[in-house]
């Protein structure tokens, strides 16, 4: 019989790289989980919890789940003490349909773990172009732009076309036949002819938040 693996927290990591870690929940056993919270508290640190559905949360112990500031739309959780974000935003959060959000709000609550509020801004898919340049000037003002989109994923590359920062690109698995779980998205925004656009993988908001963290602490102070 094999040795479960231990379970090791990277306490040092908001040091290392000013990310904290973040525990991907998805394949975890209700009781790695619960052990994992366990550890957490007796550290005293607090954790973002990614891909928590509703039916781990509830299996969980209720003195840890009672502890968790839990978004079913995005299937984030919050657990311990996490600050306020302060000051003025300076990431917009572009999505392109309502069936984007859970990957626009997982990006949302990523930033806004780590103290940083956002400004989403939601349906403005180039179906409708209108939608868009009705908030461009907006969008435009911000130095770092998330823009999550699936099906064909043409919002990026137009966004990409018209705001001066950090345009970072989210490919959704939303879409028909063809879409392939976001594979046709992901393609369309690999070979955009927007110079500049990033892009992290697929249905990936959290990835997209911690670009812009990266990004963030480059920006001069007025930015």
């Amino acid at each position: 019989m094999s040795t479960p693996t231990a379970i090791t927290l990277d306490l040092e990591r908001r040091a290392r790289l000013g990310i904290e870690e973040a525990v991907l929940c998805a394949g975890k056993t209700d009781e790695q989980l619960a052990d994992i919270l366990r550890r957490a508290d007796e550290a005293g640190v607090s954790l973002l919890l990614t891909r928590l559905d509703e039916a781990q949360r509830e299996a969980l112990p209720a003195k840890l789940a009672g502890r968790i500031d839990y978004e079913p739309l995005s299937r984030t959780g919050f657990f311990g003490q996490v600050a306020e974000p302060v000051g003025a935003a300076r990431v917009a959060i572009v999505s392109a349909g309502t069936s984007d959000q859970p990957v626009s709000r997982e990006a949302a609550r990523t930033l806004a773990y780590h103290g940083h509020p956002s400004v989403e801004i939601g349906d403005v898919g180039v179906a409708g172009l209108w939608r868009l340049m009705e908030r461009i000037e907006e969008i435009r003002a911000f130095p770092i732009v998330i823009v999550a989109a699936g099906m064909d994923a043409a919002l990026p590359s137009v966004v990409g076309g018209l705001v001066p920062g950090l345009v970072i690109a989210v490919p959704t698995s939303t879409g028909y036949g063809i879409a392939q779980g976001g594979a046709t998205a992901l393609m369309a925004i690999l070979g955009s002819c927007a110079p500049g656009v990033a892009v992290v993988n697929i249905d990936n908001g959290y990835g997209a938040a911690c670009a812009a963290l990266r990004a963030l602490p480059l920006l001069a102070p007025n930015d």
